[in-house]
């Protein structure tokens, strides 16, 4: 096991799953936790105001506000050299494919040992990645193909402004309407757009004005599409 230190970042919104891991990790001299934030938007707030970035962030997936499928996507595009061990809950074969291709260094459940997590950060700070033979087993099999988003459950998983974006998209206002409206830029519209099919597991607006009324967002009056 490597002799330098991990510095390391929790990202989870159950506290007490970062109260756990906090005390068991720093009980290991080569690890340093240098910082813990109850959902992406803190945690990207953390990374836009500090000096030390972490080498590795333990993130989970489902987590108000920005998740962390848009969160690994920001740390791509902003922060490429943050190594990320995706921790969750809704760990399934089937989401490995898709979770590799959007950036992470590692999936795992959290069901994992704390044992074992260790030797995995450390593997992954070293060598860039993890992957048990079970799970290469699963990726040459998804990897080729059209490995599918997973959905995160219902409405809980989309942010505020993109339940409003998502209203706004099933009255009917173009990308640049709804910029105006919202006072943001167009591009940032689109980044949200993109981010609700992602979320939704839909492909275009009809999927969302469906996703929409199941989950009791809009009413079926109150949408001129339907109308």
């Amino acid at each position: 096991m490597t002799t330098s230190i991990v510095k390391l970042s929790l990202v989870d919104d159950e506290k007490l799953m970062i109260q756990l891991l906090s005390q068991f990790l720093t009980s290991y001299d080569t690890i340093q936790i240098i910082s813990k934030s109850y959902d992406g938007s803190e945690f990207i707030d953390f990374l836009n105001h500090t000096e030390v970035f972490p080498d590795v962030v333990l993130l989970d997936l489902k987590m108000k506000n920005v998740d962390g499928i848009e969160t690994c996507q920001y740390l791509k595009t902003n922060h490429p050299g943050i190594k990320i061990i995706s921790l969750s809950s809704y760990y399934q074969d089937s989401n490995l494919g898709y979770m590799v291709k959007s950036g992470v260094n590692a999936f795992l459940p959290k069901e994992i040992s704390p044992t074992k997590l260790v030797e995995i950060i450390f593997e992954v700070h070293q060598k860039g990645f993890y992957f048990s033979i079970e799970q290469l087993d699963v990726l040459r099999n998804q990897i080729s193909g059209k490995a599918q988003p997973p959905v995160l459950h219902s409405s809980e998983s989309l942010s505020e402004r993109e339940i409003e974006i998502l209203k706004l998209i099933c009255n009917q206002l173009s990308n640049n309407e709804i910029s105006d409206k919202l006072f943001i830029s167009v591009r940032t519209v689109e980044g949200h757009r993109n981010n609700l099919y992602l979320k939704t597991g839909t492909k275009n607006i009809a999927g969302l004005i469906i996703f929409a009324v199941k989950n009791k967002l809009i009413d079926l009056n109150d949408c001129p599409i339907l109308q």
